[in-house]
């Protein structure tokens, strides 16, 4: 799907008296002319920066003049975008997910909304109603559905809800059940939604239609115990859970069986003080945001560390509480909420603990400094 994305897809057009022809492009205003690699050299580069998501910049029309990320905030600022109309851009992005029709869905918990980053018709959408009447308050699961819509659970609200294609509610679920919903995983095979209870500290697991079928887990540390669990992620009949204030990933059997997890409190790079999104590509690297430190870690099957990307900072390769991930063949999506963009890194090619980790005994500092 992200084959067609780097650089400008086909011309479309857009709603709107004028119809002007417009594209979508990854934009990236602070990369120059340099490719942004991870590692560095001279090891073999195993990433690479693509580009990011922020909002209506990514579909320019063709001819019109970019704005860099400040003038469009000043302009902003005075009110001089569409009189006085506030610009299209991600605030506060909290998780993202993409589906196989070339649409990637950022839930944005500032804006209190879904954006939909459609890169197969250029257009970007913004999704705010959870129902008929009733706005999102705080968005921030979300799990795609075959249709061209999206599950998308509600921590405020309490509920996960179901958006249509259009963007139309088609029905919600988990009222007087959930308390606050976070992360959301999909299981097309079972025809099974798996839903993060923070609140509860469990995993509520739904039918298609919203029916309750059962739930597992209960506040603790030990094995399959959980405490603050947040984001969820499917993949190869395994569920696996950020357990947030545990300090680790957990997996799960889909019956909710515990399987295997990794991960500790520390200061070292590799812990996880505040681990958020979790994401699992096909090849079994595990991606894990460390919310606290702003990194994305990179894990193999055993939860052996192979690479840091990250550390504090608004540049490329840089994250600002970051919170969500996702990866869709190749390419690894990070929500970097502060800084208000999605980040896009490609995987390039194979590498294992031993050419890549380097020296994880170095602290957290350390490495962000370097």
């Amino acid at each position: 799907m992200l084959a067609a994305l780097c650089c400008l897809s086909v011309l479309s057009l857009v709603s709107g008296c004028a119809r002007l022809p417009t594209v979508f492009e990854y934009r990236s205003v602070e990369s120059g002319e340099f490719e942004r690699v991870w590692p560095d050299a001279p090891e073999t580069a195993r990433y690479r920066y693509v580009g990011e998501l922020t909002g209506e910049d990514n579909f320019p029309r063709p001819g019109a003049q970019t704005l860099n990320v400040g003038t469009r905030f000043l302009r902003w600022l005075v009110g001089l975008v569409g009189h006085g109309e506030q610009p299209i851009i991600l605030q506060r992005p909290q998780a993202v997910a993409s589906n196989s029709q070339g649409r990637i869905f950022v839930s944005d918990v500032s804006r209190q909304a879904v954006y939909v980053f459609d890169t197969a018709q250029a257009e970007l959408l913004v999704w705010e109603y959870a129902a008929a009447d009733v706005r999102f308050e705080l968005p921030i699961g979300l799990a795609p559905t075959a249709d061209g819509g999206v599950w998308v659970a509600d921590a405020s609200l309490g509920v996960v809800t179901r958006l249509g294609a259009d963007g139309e509610p088609l029905d919600y679920f988990g009222l007087d059940q959930l308390q606050h919903p976070t992360g959301l995983a999909w299981d097309a095979s079972r025809q099974r939604l798996y839903v993060a209870d923070r609140g509860a500290n469990n995993i509520k697991v739904y039918d298609a239609a919203g029916g309750l079928q059962f739930e597992f887990s209960e506040f603790g540390e030990a094995d399959g115990q959980l405490n603050g669990p947040t984001y969820l992620f499917w993949r190869d009949d395994q569920l696996y859970v950020t357990d947030t204030l545990n300090s680790r990933i957990q997996v799960f059997s889909p019956q909710g069986e515990y399987l295997s997890g990794f991960g500790r409190r520390g200061l070292y790079l590799g812990d996880l003080p505040r681990p958020k999104g979790v994401a699992v590509s096909q090849d079994g690297k595990i991606y894990v945001v460390e919310s606290y430190y702003d990194y994305l870690l990179i894990f193999n099957r055993k939860g052996e560390l192979l690479l840091p990307i990250g550390g504090t900072g608004h540049q490329v390769g840089q994250f600002y509480l970051p919170a969500g991930v996702w990866v869709d063949n190749n390419y690894v999506y990070v929500a970097d909420t502060f800084n208000g963009r999605v980040m896009i890194f490609e995987y390039l090619g194979e590498g294992d603990a031993s050419d890549v980790a380097g020296d994880s005994s170095s602290d957290i500092d350390d490495a962000a400094g370097g």
